[in-house]
């Protein structure tokens, strides 16, 4: 992929979770939560379970 057109779907992936209500982030952090333990491969894994810090569904001090 464009690393432009990647910087882009990050960008609308973070400004759609930004819109995110309290019980919708708490859920969204739940199932990635769910993707990350099922997940077998080891980067994507890792992707998965930094998500919610990185997007800013959860406080980095948690």
């Amino acid at each position: 992929m464009d690393q432009d057109d990647a910087v882009k779907v990050m960008e609308g992936v973070a400004h759609v979770v930004g819109a995110l209500t309290g019980g919708q982030r708490q859920e969204l952090v739940g199932l990635v939560g769910e993707m990350a333990v099922a997940e077998t491969d080891p980067d994507r894994r890792v992707f998965l379970e930094g998500f919610p810090e990185g997007f800013g569904l959860i406080d980095g001090d948690c």
